[in-house]
């Protein structure tokens, strides 16, 4: 299994393609850019959904759903919005097909032009605020909280499995306020249940910063964002929300009538994170072997591999292993007993070290005469012999050690490739030499930025929130500035 993966060292690349392919997590389908997720990719995406989807829902919010396809008129009405995304729509032009003449299939109908063109969505924030015109009318119909889980299609020409594909799957929220402070704590709070989510359900380590004006959600007045650190010292941007203004309320008058006084706009947020979670969780943790997979979030947390001869010994280690697995069940932990006579042991236990499997447990005839337990861990491929009777408790805490051991262990490598930096030559070194998170001083002009971009690939990747105040020079200009920001070359 895993001999056939490439090492991340040699090409870090080749090695993520073909860890999802072989992992069984998503192929490449027959529409260019796009992709196909496999039932065991599709089930982590679902785990990842049912933990955020409780999130969303005990703060509130409910889950609706909006037309994919969206007018282009719409789009027109938030200038900066459209001119976020122009580049990236998919446009519907005609209704209707008919039989080729020539015999050559079928052809798009000339006479079934639309009268007006539709976009695939981007995302919703236009046919939503369309629809939030009508469902908003007094005080007493705010807050308005919606979530959607949706895919979106984002024209993409260079496209890699789950981080970047031209159509993806997402949850989009989009909320209503009656004042802006609201609104902005709307906006921070949905930022902290991405973070908790990342560190405590993905493991992954994650900063909390606020976008350049370069770098803001198109049609946002601010955007907050997590960061997460590859083990190739790339940046990922794992989620976003964004604070929206009046900007769209104005673009499709959604007013309000307050307590007293006449009306008023309201004010809007749009929050979302999508299947590049499951690029992130991949790049994140898993080695040349193949997944390693938190337990939170795995399949198959436990999978018990039978050592056997004949039906006599498979029927024996059954019987033994049987009120475990009801145990652990019981405690809602997902277990396999894969008792399968078509492979071989070892090719067993190659498959679920490639597919991240947290925990296995081999037993054979002798372990069951001594009334013992082989175990091995996925993420330290640590085994030891435990005594049966005593199996849940000591599973039990091996998967919370491996959810902990796998967040610090990222951790780690996020503190070992942070680096504070000087001077621009001192930056382009530390890139070059070993990339990761850059702290270093900026001017705050959006010249500055870019130029350093074009130079050298990387980009501000947030600015710290309640980042120290650290008076310096910027690197590039050498003009006054009051606080590092991150800077990284990024996915």
């Amino acid at each position: 299994m895993s001999k056939f993966l490439p090492k991340r060292s040699e090409d870090y690349s080749l090695w993520y393609n073909e860890l999802v392919k072989k992992a069984d997590l998503a192929e490449n389908s027959a529409v260019k850019g796009c992709m196909v997720i496999k039932p065991y990719g599709y089930s982590i995406w679902e785990k990842m959904q049912a933990v955020l989807d409780a999130k969303f829902k005990e703060t509130g919010h409910s889950n609706a759903y909006f037309p994919l396809l969206i007018p282009k008129s719409y789009l027109s009405k938030e200038a900066s919005h459209v001119e976020g995304f122009a580049k990236e729509c998919a446009v519907v032009t005609h209704y209707r097909l008919k039989n080729d003449p020539n015999g050559k299939g079928v052809i798009v109908d000339p006479e079934a032009k639309l009268e007006e063109e539709l976009i695939i969505r981007p995302t919703s924030e236009t046919v939503i605020w369309s629809t939030f015109k009508n469902w908003v009318q007094s005080y007493r119909d705010l807050p308005l909280l919606i979530n959607q889980w949706a895919n979106v299609v984002r024209w993409e020409m260079r496209t890699r499995l789950f981080l970047r594909t031209a159509e993806f799957l997402w949850q989009e929220g989009h909320t209503a306020h009656a004042t802006k402070e609201e609104a902005i704590r709307e906006t921070e709070t949905m930022l902290e249940i991405y973070a908790d989510f990342a560190e405590q359900y993905m493991a992954m380590p994650v900063l909390k910063g606020i976008k350049t004006a370069n770098e803001r959600f198109a049609g946002a007045e601010e955007t907050y964002c997590i960061e997460a650190m590859m083990q190739d010292g790339k940046a990922l941007q794992a989620g976003t929300s964004h604070f929206l203004g009046q900007n769209f309320a104005k673009a499709f008058e959604v007013k309000f009538a307050p307590k007293e006084g006449k009306l008023e706009y309201v004010w809007g947020t749009s929050w979302g994170v999508s299947t590049r979670l499951m690029g992130a969780l991949i790049m994140a943790h898993s080695d040349d072997e193949g997944l390693v997979l938190p337990p939170l979030l795995a399949p198959i947390q436990v999978v018990i591999v039978p050592i056997f001869k004949n039906e006599e010994q498979l029927t024996a280690i059954r019987s033994k292993i049987d009120p475990l697995t009801k145990s652990l069940r019981q405690k809602g932990i997902s277990v396999k007993f894969d008792d399968r006579d078509t492979q071989t042991p070892g090719f067993k236990f190659a498959d679920y070290e490639l597919k991240g499997v947290p925990l296995r447990i081999a037993i054979g005839p002798r372990d069951v005469e001594n009334n013992t337990l082989e175990i091995a861990r996925r993420d330290t491929k640590e085994k030891q012999s435990i005594g049966a009777d005593g199996a849940l408790e000591v599973i039990e805490q091996l998967l919370k050690d491996i959810q902990s051991n796998i967040y610090q262990k990222a951790l780690e490598y996020r503190k070992t490739h942070t680096t504070e930096v000087n001077s621009y030559q001192e930056f382009q070194e530390v890139l070059d030499a070993k990339g990761g998170f850059v702290l270093a001083h900026w001017d705050g002009t959006s010249e500055t930025e870019l130029k350093i971009k074009e130079e050298t690939k990387a980009t501000i990747r947030c600015i710290v929130l309640n980042n120290k105040q650290e008076e310096g020079k910027c690197i590039l200009t050498g003009k006054p500035s009051k606080q590092r920001v991150v800077f990284a070359r990024a996915y």
